[in-house]
């Protein structure tokens, strides 16, 4: 199932809270997510295979044009696409965008997010700034708007019966690393991640958006991460 919409609805945040762990990176800069990064959720009853995405938008640069493309492709050949949508700012002509570039709508399930900071009476989606708003996304499609276990499991109820395509995971396995990522992500470029967070979260002037990072020594608990940036005269900053 992939998880697709406009940047800072909030994907990420959902993916992790779903898990019940942390496998995405997040931060308030918009498109933080890179790449599709799968995550695997093993129910007891269902497993299922998450794809998160960097967030839809109008490229202006090329590397906002390779992060769409990264992004559309990863709907390709899933069940279901969960189009995320921001419960506090509102449904607006970004999530159409999003909507227009999707599979037929039958695939789609909408995700009201962030619900916990949206004022208003229990009716809020059914209001008339929404209702219209989310007919022009979806054209009929019902967003939901439970709790994530409901969620979990409406989503699993939409799978097609089948044996796993994961090993299941182990019982001691550490709340938190590659055992949610079914072995799609390896634990260096996870780890990379985790370093790209945290400057994009220090580092607000100092290096530039399109910071990178990889690890090139591994002896555990000893790691080494170089952090890659577009000028030279950058290298002192980071």
């Amino acid at each position: 199932m992939t998880l697709v919409g406009r940047a800072n609805v909030g994907k990420s945040s959902l993916l992790n809270t779903m898990m019940g762990r942390k496998v995405s990176i997040v931060s308030d800069k918009p498109q933080t997510t890179r790449g599709a990064l799968r995550a695997v959720l093993s129910t007891g009853t269902a497993q299922i295979v998450f794809v998160d995405t960097p967030g839809l938008h109008k490229p202006r640069t090329l590397l906002g044009q390779r992060l769409n493309r990264t992004a559309l492709n990863a709907v390709e050949g899933v069940d279901t696409v969960v189009l995320v949508v921001d419960g506090k700012s509102g449904v607006g002509g970004g999530d159409r965008f999003v909507a227009d570039r999707l599979a037929p709508a039958d695939r789609h399930v909408c995700v009201v997010n962030k619900m916990t900071v949206c004022p208003g009476p229990p009716s809020w989606p059914s209001s008339r700034r929404w209702g219209v708003g989310l007919r022009r996304v979806l054209r009929g499609v019902r967003p939901y708007r439970g709790g994530v276990g409901e969620l979990v499991a409406a989503l699993a109820r939409r799978l097609p019966e089948g044996p796993p395509l994961y090993p299941g995971e182990p019982a001691d396995a550490p709340k938190g690393g590659m055992a949610a990522m079914g072995g799609e992500v390896d634990e260096r470029q996870w780890l990379s991640e985790l370093v790209r967070e945290q400057l994009l979260a220090v580092t607000r002037e100092e290096l530039p958006y399109s910071i990178a990072c990889q690890v090139t020594d591994w002896d555990w608990p000893y790691v080494r991460c170089e952090i890659l940036v577009e000028r030279d005269s950058q290298k002192g900053m980071s």
